[in-house]
C-alpha cells in the first residue's frame, strides 16, 4: 500500500471525498474501497467520491461515486466542489470547461462560490401530484405542506423503491413553497440512500417543476436546502429548459491522507 492524499469538500451540506487522480493513483473499479472511504464511522464519511481526472479536450474530467461504491449521473453540488478543488490545485482560474458522465460543463468560480452550468432539461412529465425529470439524475419532485416534520427515510425511500423507479432508482424531492420566487427542498438520494443536507440536481429539479407547474414564474429561484441556499437560473422555451445554472458556495474542509 502507498500513502495518498485526499481533500474534502462540501457544498451547502452535500460532502465529498476528493482525489486528484491525473496520475491514475485510484482504482475506479474498488468499490469496496470507495464505500469504505465515505463511510462515516469507518472511513472519512461522505456522501460521495470524486475523482478529478485528466481529459485532453477540456481542462478536465469528473467521474463521481455515489457513497454506496458505485459511479453514479451527475452530482451539481459535486460539480461545483470539483471547480473549487480545481481552483485550489491551479488547474483553472476563474473559468472552468469540464467534462463529466452527462457531457460537457461550463462553470465560473470567484472566491469559494461556484456558478455551474447544467445540461438542457429536455421534458418535465407531470403526474397526478409529483414531476419527473432529469437534471443530470433522474429526480421526482413533490410539493409537501409538512415538509419540516416529514420523516425521509420512510417517505423518501418509499418513493425510491417504488413503481415505476424501483429498477433504476430516483431521486426523491420534496419541496414547500415560501413565496414566489423561494422553495424549501429535501431530498432522498439513491446510492447514498438517506437523505442529504442538499442536492444540486435536486434544486435544480425542484426549480423547474416549480416553474412549469405555474407555482413560481421566476426565472431565478431560491432553494432552501437542510445545508444551506442555493440559486438555479434558467432559460423556459417552448417545452424545455436552457441555460440552466446551479450557483453556490462550495468549501474545502480538510485535506488528510490515507493508504490503499
Amino acid at each position: 500500500m502507498r500513502t495518498h492524499t485526499f481533500y474534502k469538500y462540501q457544498g451547502t451540506g452535500n460532502d465529498f471525498v476528493m482525489i486528484d487522480n491525473r496520475l491514475s493513483v485510484f482504482d475506479t473499479n474498488n468499490s469496496s474501497l470507495i464505500a469504505h472511504l465515505c463511510n462515516r464511522r469507518f472511513g472519512v464519511g461522505a456522501d460521495g467520491l470524486i475523482l478529478l481526472e485528466s481529459d485532453p479536450n477540456y481542462d478536465f474530467k469528473m467521474v463521481y461515486f455515489n457513497a454506496d461504491g458505485q459511479q453514479s449521473s451527475m452530482c451539481g453540488n459535486g460539480g461545483r466542489c470539483i471547480v473549487a478543488f480545481a481552483n485550489f490545485l491551479g488547474i483553472i482560474q476563474g473559468d472552468a470547461h469540464f467534462s463529466a458522465i452527462d457531457g460537457p460543463h461550463l462553470a465560473v468560480y470567484d472566491n469559494g462560490y461556484v456558478e455551474l452550468k447544467m445540461q438542457d432539461v429536455l421534458t418535465v412529465s407531470s403526474k397526478e401530484d409529483y414531476f419527473v425529470l432529469d437534471t443530470g439524475s433522474p429526480h421526482y419532485v413533490s410539493l409537501k405542506s409538512n415538509l419540516d416534520s416529514l420523516d425521509m427515510a420512510s417517505e423518501g425511500a418509499f418513493v425510491r423503491y417504488s413503481e415505476p423507479f424501483k429498477s433504476s432508482g430516483v431521486n426523491v424531492n420534496f419541496a414547500k413553497k415560501i413565496n414566489m420566487d423561494t422553495f424549501a427542498i429535501r431530498t432522498y438520494e439513491r446510492g447514498v440512500e438517506a437523505e442529504t443536507l442538499s442536492c444540486g440536481t435536486g434544486s435544480t429539479a425542484v426549480a423547474i417543476a416549480m416553474f412549469h407547474s405555474g407555482q413560481s414564474t421566476s426565472k431565478v429561484m431560491n432553494l432552501k436546502t437542510q445545508g444551506g441556499n442555493l440559486v438555479v437560473r434558467f432559460e423556459p422555451l417552448s417545452s424545455s429548459y436552457s441555460n440552466v445554472w446551479l450557483c453556490g458556495a462550495a468549501v474545502q474542509v480538510f485535506k488528510g491522507t490515507l493508504e490503499w
